[in-house]
């Protein structure tokens, strides 16, 4: 008897280091805290778990893993399974997406900067540029249209923005870079510190940031229509990690990437909502330019932009024309869809 019950005891114990041993747990890198740009990638750990009984783990660490800007080189050595990043960190590791990042592309909402993303995140030669980093693009991290804050008298004329130092990344910093402003592309996490030090003047950041990072609380101002572009931040995964999960755990993965961004899109309308009562809590004056100035700006910085972006991709014989035509074209069906 003692034999036999020892022989189940060991059976007991040997199925359930096979059952611990057969879970999965990915661990995921971002950066900064919690906050309404993580909310879709907390969202999908939580309904991947959900869907797989507990099988399939995701750990999201806020900058434990990797710096903001070697998120994107961490996910191709393995060092972890998942990450975000953001194009305008390295444009030269994922010149295509910057298509995204182009100033003044029209884009005004959420849901449209989710449908020209994923449409460009679809084309083929996106995906084969992500693939030499060992990448799989999963999902975007829509983000509003940036405008600045800054201290000082508000700078609403385009003759203000020469020489104005600014925190500002990709195809943005290009797009101030053309009306005479000196951009700097320091990491998220290290803008409210060169707004302090006054290595900036001001800072280009969506709602979301400017609450996370503290560059509300520095400010006097805060360009309520300026809208010269976005930054775009993708979720990707290290394929062969994606390869190595079984279809079941693959499946919970990619039926939760809709509900997870449709969580997101909940959460940062709601922030969007109190927006106004923020600025009004900590005193910061909300500047409108004037539609002449917007004009301005547009026709000094966005077709040049344009241009040079799509000769600079086609003369690496990438597809430039087609991916800028790709957002125009998904931007305009998109709105006669709604």
């Amino acid at each position: 008897m003692k034999k036999m019950l020892g022989g189940v005891a060991a059976v007991a114990i040997s199925v359930a280091f096979v059952s611990e041993a057969a879970a999965t747990e990915w661990n995921v890198s971002v950066w900064g805290k919690r906050r309404a740009f993580t909310e879709h990638v907390e969202k999908l750990a939580e309904l991947v778990a959900e869907k797989t009984g507990g099988e399939f783990t995701m750990n999201v660490s806020y900058g434990g893993l990797s710096k903001p800007k070697e998120n994107l080189d961490g996910v191709s050595i393995g060092a972890f399974e998942m990450a975000q990043f953001c194009a305008g960190y390295h444009p030269d590791k994922n010149r295509l997406i910057t298509v995204l990042e182009l100033p003044f592309l029209g884009v005004s909402t959420l849901k449209e900067e989710v449908a020209v993303s994923n449409a460009v995140y679809a084309h083929p030669a996106v995906a084969k540029e992500m693939a030499q980093w060992n990448a799989r693009l999963l999902m975007t991290s829509p983000m509003p249209q940036y405008n600045l804050v800054g201290t000082g008298e508000p700078r609403d004329e385009l003759a203000e923005f020469d020489g104005m130092r600014v925190r500002a990344t990709g195809g943005l910093g290009e797009a101030f870079k053309a009306v005479g402003g000196v951009p700097t592309s320091v990491p998220a996490t290290e803008a409210y510190n060169a707004m302090e030090s006054g290595v900036v003047d001001t800072v280009a950041f969506a709602q979301h940031a400017h609450l996370s990072f503290g560059t509300i609380n520095r400010a006097d101002w805060w360009t309520a229509n300026l809208n010269p572009g976005t930054v775009n931040c993708p979720v990707v995964v290290n394929t062969d990690a994606y390869d190595a999960l079984t279809d079941a755990e693959r499946a919970a993965l990619d039926s939760s990437v809709d509900e997870a961004i449709a969580h997101y899109l909940a959460n940062y309308g709601e922030l969007l909502k109190r927006w106004d009562t923020v600025l009004e809590e900590k005193g910061v004056e909300k500047v409108v330019i004037s539609d002449e100035v917007l004009s301005q700006f547009r026709d000094k910085a966005a077709v040049p932009a344009r241009d040079k972006w799509i000769a600079d991709i086609t003369a690496q014989g990438l597809p430039g024309q087609e991916l800028y035509d790709l957002v125009v074209t998904t931007l305009d069906n998109t709105r006669a869809g709604n």
